[in-house]
């Protein structure tokens, strides 16, 4: 995942404070090793070859 203003990491856990809040990830960044919990709107998915998720990279939406 990448966490706005943050950088790359990997989730490790997801809390649920019920439908009147976000979700919560917990990451772990690649670059410094830290934890961090962030709210759902700050997180994006990075691309994954294995899982055919590819970034929708302007070059790429214009070969459609």
């Amino acid at each position: 995942m990448t966490v706005e203003g943050k950088g790359k990491g990997s989730a490790i856990a997801v809390i649920d404070y019920g439908q009147e809040h976000n979700l919560i990830w917990v990451v772990a960044l690649d670059d410094s090793g830290e934890i961090w919990c962030s709210p759902n709107p700050k997180v994006r998915l990075q691309t994954n070859w294995t899982m055919s998720r590819a970034a929708k990279r302007p070059e790429l939406v214009a070969a459609e």
